[in-house]
């Protein structure tokens, strides 16, 4: 396990969303409990916390999420339904998310953006700096975007966020941040940030992606942030906040991720993380590669 050297211990994982997107499958089970191969999508998220050293989670929730704090809980009955079996490797299957992490929860009520919702989290993390992780973004754990981070943060203090270079017609579905090189070939100095840009006016092509290490005077200025694109409170407007004057908590770095991501908050990226992760499995991963080949020979070879 990768370990926080840097005092950081608390993640904080906005999970109000409806999921829309999903609909009807999120209309009763929410869209961050979607599985992913065998595991639900949220559950890979607070794996990556933990492996980053992130002992103590809080989830922002609300209505119709209780299904996120029954996974991370213990479930008696079923866990001895198994242990009656003998059926160990399921028994362990089924406890190893409830011995993940400490696990918090707080209502953010109503839904005002991803600004508000770190707000939320205001109580419980304190004066101390906390990573974000937005459930809708996978990492590949062979890929450690987080530890790094926190890393960066540790070296330069004030606030990191991941960025990933993407198409720069695609720019105007993500916050787009300015920069400007370091002397570390994947670190770069924010002097900018804005939230979904159309393609003409983005600073650049460097996207920010869902994770973020954060001072806490994030939450100051979130409190007096105006709600912004969408008539939601923006984290992207503190951030720029942040980057315009470091005396208030910045400065701002940007780690540039060239690794593994896969986007679970769109149906057809879902589908593609789905079959990207099975066929990495030891134990699904050779016979599914098997009948993937069949199924696309076939596909390409039909009239």
């Amino acid at each position: 396990m990768t370990q926080s050297h840097s005092g950081i211990s608390k993640a904080v994982i906005p999970a109000a969303g409806l999921g829309t997107r999903f609909l009807p499958a999120t209309k009763a089970t929410p869209k961050e409990m979607l599985p992913v191969v065998d595991k639900p999508a949220i559950q890979y998220v607070v794996e990556e916390a933990v492996t980053a050293g992130l002992s103590d989670v809080l989830m922002v929730t609300g209505r119709n999420k209780r299904p996120l704090e029954d996974h991370f809980d213990r479930n008696y009955e079923l866990e001895s339904a198994l242990g009656r079996k003998g059926d160990a490797e399921r028994l362990a299957r089924v406890q190893e998310s409830s011995d993940l992490a400490t696990m918090h929860y707080v209502r953010q009520g109503d839904p005002r953006g991803l600004g508000h919702a770190v707000l939320c989290a205001a109580p419980h993390v304190g004066d101390q700096p906390f990573a974000v992780l937005l459930g809708d973004d996978l990492i590949d754990p062979r890929d450690p975007l987080l530890s790094r981070m926190i890393e960066i943060q540790g070296q330069y203090g004030g606030s990191v966020i991941a960025l990933m270079e993407v198409d720069p017609a695609q720019i105007h579905m993500y916050g787009s941040a300015a920069v400007e090189p370091t002397a570390e070939g994947d670190v770069v100095r924010v002097t900018g940030l804005v939230e979904k840009p159309e393609p003409a006016d983005a600073p650049s092509n460097y996207a920010i992606i869902g994770r973020y290490v954060l001072d806490p005077a994030v939450f100051e200025i979130l409190r007096k942030t105006e709600p912004g694109r969408g008539g939601e409170i923006q984290l992207t407007d503190a951030l720029q906040h942040l980057a315009e004057d470091e005396k208030v908590g910045g400065p701002v770095h940007g780690v540039v991720f060239k690794g593994r991501r896969y986007d679970t908050g769109d149906r057809g990226d879902y589908l593609r993380a789905i079959v990207r992760l099975a066929c990495e499995r030891e134990d699904l991963g050779p016979e599914f590669r098997t009948w993937l080949r069949s199924y696309v020979t076939e596909e390409m070879q039909a009239p």
